[in-house]
């Protein structure tokens, strides 16, 4: 009450800062007059005559007023758009690190031309980042043109660049990419072993567009660069089959679809077991005993693929291979995998080729990769709804900004059938009486599934009709743009950054361009163009006397900002339009989240078949449902971020230090040091403080010290000296393991010496990073057990993560030292150049969310010494580490481990 109050008095936080920027415009627009006074040339050259004031000691807030100014005209004579008051509003909002919402239509692409031309001048470079490779490659060719009018170069960063490419866009004043390839950019960096090879510049200045779909939709799914470990493409077949057979019976597992799990019943385990035994593959003890743990992790992933996820909802079979469909787009999202093995079981379940499993050698977050930026905004048409989940995580402020001109699409109320079938029916209706009065409608669903299940009704009916769906997402942006045409019936799955106007009347350049095959050259195109122009903008007011375009929702998103995205489609600069949804107590978010409530309520109501119950009061109770969702979401997302943040931790100081290491002119110094810490390390564990002589472990040490700096010392005859102490033998130890370093070294050569060192504590960090990422992994799928024990998984995981990591750098220490005192080298050989290995972009396993992040080969360097793995000694099994049992025997024999060392 007294909130409400305080508004009415004092207005919103909201609208006291839009009273704040406003009063900022006037300045900008008195500029106007000079600005078009001045010449292309003179306007041209205002960027230089700003980066001079600011490299006076002037600050980019001091050069607003005059920047706007001068983009605003630029943007005017090159691309004929002249930046509104409100879109001048939104531009402060960005340039202040702030979330601008703006509806959609309202020119968020131009928007951001503004702040970006702004922060440019700094010469750090700033980030435009999109949801996909055909926005960013549009925007960048399409603002390109005003940015480099004004003398700013504009790069891209696309899907299959090469690092030469990569660099180039970088160093640009301004670089347009995907949030995907900025990430894994930036991960592969941290991969590289050279400051040259690397393409990224420190990061100072971002602007993500679709902030909502990418900040909070895709953030449920870590970026990781993984690499192949064994295949066992086999058993996932060979257990397919079994659960295959087992899932046709719902009694042999409990499946819950809010929290999207699922485990078997005692039932269930018995007779997956008993199969399993008949298929051979269970040879001894129960599923759950301990040497069938792996077998357990496949039952479990292949269960999930057949009971959890649907063919033409979650994913397609293309070309032979699974394809995931983003739920939040409808999108295919092209070599994208899950992970876990998920994949690998989808596979199974369609019966195409399963690829190997992969092993993470790098992963991140999106909240982690984007709370890197000093600065960081963004901007799209809804973000309100997930207001508190931006503040919290990346201590980002939304700001509304009002539209040009008032909206005045009708949104109506939601139509609530019994039946999917009798809300499919009302909706072919509704659809048939649009088309009479040539007014274009945009159906919205869920799911392939259900936009072709629309398809083939209206296709009954013979309702002519366009289907964008992920089978068809080449045509995504020539279909989206006509969908405005007088009578257009257009079937799209989710709307979410479709990045494309629907403008009334249809798209007078895209249908040109259609009539010309993509060539818009010669004096014929303009002409056509005009009388298409004509045709279109007759073509709009029959439109609009039909009253705009109509969406229709056939049902609710578990988001609310996905339904606001599609209602936001019509009703763009003051048009016309309306919206409706229509339900049915079939539908999944009525069927999991309260329809029995609400059957029961509509049997009350003596609803017959083929009615419908509308009425203000069933918005509501949705609303609420939603808003539980959203609230469950965010828990899952932030539960995620408080388990990445400790590895956030580790991998900042992990990176720093790499690129301390790379960047270093020699490292002799750090090799000394860490020799120093393995030798004082191996003697205390073998002489503690306080210990008498006779309980020193000095066979233990003498093992330790041929073992590690390969060195055959008399340990036990020191330790049989009258008055030998811990410091005398540690000097002892110290002394003779600097001999050994410096033979080394004079053996080598001084230079050699350097570059051997470098390359191999490189290499055998990456290698003791990566064993820790697994270790990682492994400590984090079982933890959430430890609440059984009344102790928090949180903290649990932070102890861990902590001695492992301490583990992990006192395994670099021993390494390096071991190498580099056991090494051989011919003295003219040179030193092999690194080669590269190849890794895949997949992703980590995020609790309670559909795991995944783009996949695709990459080269990566990894320098090697010929004839040595790190640490490993052929000759020497405790060298060895955790070898895999169907790996290669490390002795070098050709066999597999399983059969060879590793046999009992």
């Amino acid at each position: 009450m007294l909130t409400r109050l305080a508004a009415k008095l004092f207005g919103t936080a909201n609208d006291r800062e839009l009273k704040r920027h406003r009063a900022r415009v006037p300045a900008v627009n008195a500029l106007e007059p000079a600005m078009k006074a001045l010449s292309d040339e003179a306007l041209a050259n205002q960027t230089v005559l700003f980066r001079e004031r600011l490299a006076k000691g002037e600050t980019l807030d001091d050069l607003l007023p005059e920047a706007f100014a001068t983009v605003r005209e630029a943007s005017h004579r090159i691309l004929g758009m002249r930046h509104f008051d409100v879109q001048l509003i939104g531009g402060m909002v960005l340039h202040e690190g702030k979330i601008a919402e703006m509806k959609t239509g309202e020119g968020k692409t131009l928007v951001a031309t503004l702040p970006v031309y702004l922060n440019a001048l700094a010469g750090k470079g700033v980030h435009v980042v999109t949801v996909n490779d055909y926005l960013a490659s549009r925007d960048a060719e399409w603002m390109g043109r005003l940015y480099g009018f004004l003398g700013l170069s504009t790069g891209t960063i696309v899907y299959g660049k090469v690092d030469e490419e990569r660099r180039a866009a970088y160093a640009a004043d301004i670089t347009y990419g995907t949030n995907n390839e900025f990430g894994f950019d930036y991960l592969r960096d941290n991969m590289k072993y050279r400051q040259e090879e690397m393409v990224q510049r420190d990061f100072f200045y971002a602007i993500v567009d679709e902030v909502d779909s990418i900040l909070v939709d895709e953030a449920r799914t870590p970026l990781i660069i993984s690499g192949p470990t064994d295949d066992t493409s086999e058993l996932y077949n060979t257990v397919d089959a079994v659960v295959a057979e087992l899932a046709k019976d719902p009694t042999h597992y409990d499946k819950d679809e809010k929290q999207k799990t699922v485990s078997l019943t005692e039932e269930g385990t018995e007779t997956v077991e008993t199969m399993l035994r008949e298929a051979a593959i269970l040879e001894e003890g129960g599923l759950y005993d301990t040497p069938n743990v792996t077998l357990v992790h496949h039952v479990n992933q292949s269960l999930r693929a057949h009971t959890l996820f649907t063919r033409d909802v979650d994913y397609i079979v293309s070309k032979g291979k699974i394809v995931i469909i983003d739920e939040f787009t409808g999108r295919m999202m092209e070599g994208r995998r899950y992970s876990e093995g998920l994949h690998q079981a989808l596979e199974a379940k369609e019966h195409v080729q399963v690829q190997p499993e992969n092993q993470t050698l790098a992963s991140i977050t999106f909240q982690n990769y984007f709370r890197i930026f000093p600065k960081l905004a963004g901007m799209t048409g809804t973000a309100a709804t997930e207001a508190d989940e931006f503040a919290e995580i990346y201590k980002l402020e939304v700001v509304e900004i009002p539209t040009n001109v008032p909206v005045t699409r009708k949104d109506e109320d939601d139509e609530v059938y019994r039946s999917a079938e009798e809300k499919y029916e009302a909706v072919a209706v509704l659809i048939e009486e649009c088309r009479l009065r040539e007014q274009p409608v945009l159906v919205g669903t869920t799911s392939i599934e259900k936009s072709e299940l629309i398809s083939a009704l209206l296709t009954k009916k013979n309702i002519p009709h366009k289907v964008l769906n992920a089978r068809y997402h080449e045509q995504e942006a020539g279909i989206i743009s006509q969908a405005g045409r007088p009578g257009a019936v257009t079937i799209a799955t989710n709307m979410a950054g479709r990045g494309t106007d629907i403008k009334l009347g249809g798209n007078a350049e895209m249908l040109a361009a259609a009539v010309f095959a993509g060539e818009p050259d010669g004096p014929d195109f303009e002409a056509r163009l005009q009388e298409i122009r004509k045709e279109v903008t007759i073509s709009a007011e029959r439109v609009k006397a039909a009253g705009g375009l109509f969406v229709i929702g056939t049902e609710r998103h578990e988001s609310r900002r996905i339904d606001n995205q599609l209602r936001g489609r019509s009703g763009r600069q003051g048009d016309p339009g309306g919206s409706r949804f229509f339900l049915s107590l079939e539908d999944d978010l009525m069927r999991i989240f309260g329809s029995d409530r609400m059957g029961g309520m509509l049997t009350k109501l003596g609803l017959k078949p083929g009615e419908a119950i509308v009425h203000p009061w069933i918005n509501k109770a949705l609303e609420k449902a939603q808003k539980k969702v959203e609230a469950r979401n965010f828990d899952t997302r932030k539960n995620l971020l408080k388990y990445d943040d400790v590895m956030n931790d580790q991998r900042r100081e992990v990176y720093s230090q790499r690129r301390a290491f790379m960047n270093a002119e020699h490292l002799s110094e750090t090799v000394a040091e860490m020799r120093h810490e393995v030798v004082r390390d191996m003697v205390h564990a073998a002489i503690p403080e306080n210990v008498y002589a006779e309980q020193w472990d000095l066979v233990g040490l003498k093992k330790k010290i041929a073992d590690i700096l390969g060195l055959d010392l008399p340990v036990d005859e020191w330790g049989r000296e009258e008055g030998i102490d811990e410091v005398a033998m540690l000097e002892r130890v110290s002394e003779a393991a600097e001999t050994r370093a410096a033979l080394r070294a004079a053996d080598f050569g001084p230079e050699r010496m350097r570059q051997v060192e470098k390359a191999l504590l490189l290499q055998i960090f990456d290698s003791v990073w990566k064993e820790h990422l697994l270790a990682l992994d492994h400590l984090r799928q079982g933890i959430g057990l430890r609440a059984y024990g009344q102790r928090d998984p949180l903290n649990e995981y932070k102890s861990e993560a902590f001695a492992l990591f301490n583990g992990m750098l006192e395994d670099l220490r021993q390494r390096t030292t071991q190498w580099i005192l056991r090494i051989e080298l011919m003295p003219d050989q040179p030193l092999p150049e690194p080669e590269p290995i190849q890794v895949t972009d997949m992703s980590h396993p995020a609790p309670g969310g559909e795991e995944m992040a783009p996949a695709g080969g990459y080269g990566v360097a990894a320098p090697a010494v010929e004839g040595y793995a790190p640490g490993v000694d052929p000759m020497d099994p405790s060298t060895w580490n955790r070898t895999p049992r169907n790996a290669a025997c490390p002795c070098g024999s050709g066999k597999k481990y399983k059969h060879c060392h590793g046999r009992g």
